[in-house]
């Protein structure tokens, strides 16, 4: 344990020597030593600094970019995100401009929420990488952009479903309904059917459809007399329409059973 703290003591004395070092070529080479023994920290604490004085120096874009490098392995994604846009945006040119530009997203992606919390950062690592795969269509990176770009807009999906399902798990409860809508199973169509929209091939297409059919089933057996047909013709075609697209599925039978219960009230 003496030994360990020997060495750990002596490394922090060493680093601390280095840090107020006035060679800036030495500070440097010892920053990029720290970064291949994964001691990210304290090549990030050197390179913040020598950023500044490397301006117009040989070593000025790749002390830059090293600084985005560090910050991206030592998690700290918010700072590394905006290193590398700074790289990009000073050096469109550079020698690493193709890696900044695709980190710049890459950082976005590895600090997206999770599909209940707010996604503004996953629509900014989506828009990020939109921006590589425009200017480097041709890039080796390209296959891990795109995949990336599909499983963050699976977040925004996932995002609306959530909402969605909330709305319909709600049901009858009309403490949260707004003047938009008149019930909470009316709002889960209008959510999942502009989900549907925007996102026209999500791999939760089936979902969102299950949920508006069930709401519109649900809606009409809460209606009022004068609505109460007209819901129901429209639950039956959505239901109709949902056996056409998903013959498989294992809502069919549900499907069915809302079916027969809409004829009851359809014709007569």
């Amino acid at each position: 344990m003496l030994c360990v703290a020997f060495l750990m003591s002596s490394c922090a004395t060493e680093f601390n020597k280095v840090y107020k070092s006035a060679d800036n070529d030495y500070k440097y080479e010892y920053a990029k030593q720290c970064f291949a023994n994964g001691k990210f920290q304290q090549a990030g604490s050197l390179l913040q600094d020598l950023v500044m004085l490397q301006k117009g120096r040989d070593n000025a874009q790749e002390s830059l970019y090293l600084l985005g490098m560090a910050q991206y392995c030592n998690r700290d994604y918010e700072s590394a995100s905006a290193t590398f846009k700074k790289y990009y945006t000073t050096y469109p040119k550079g020698y690493f401009a193709e890696q900044a530009c695709f980190y710049v997203g890459q950082s976005l992606y590895r600090s997206a929420p999770e599909p209940r919390l707010d996604q503004t950062p996953t629509v900014g690592a989506i828009n990020a990488y939109q921006q590589f795969l425009d200017i480097y269509p041709d890039s080796e990176l390209r296959p891990v952009a795109q995949q990336r770009l599909f499983d963050l807009q699976d977040n925004l999906v996932q995002k609306e479903y959530l909402s969605a399902e909330l709305y319909y798990n709600l049901g009858g409860y009309f403490g949260n309904i707004n003047a938009n809508t008149e019930s909470n199973y009316e709002a889960c169509i209008i959510t999942a059917q502009n989900a549907l929209k925007t996102y026209p091939y999500s791999r939760m297409r089936e979902k969102f459809s299950v949920l508006i059919m069930k709401s519109k089933f649900y809606l009409a057996e809460n209606s009022s007399e004068e609505k109460r047909l007209d819901r129901y013709r429209d639950a039956e075609d959505e239901c109709y329409g949902f056996l056409n697209e998903y013959p498989e599925s294992e809502e069919c039978t549900t499907a069915e059973k809302f079916i027969a219960k809409c004829k009851k009230v359809t014709n007569n």
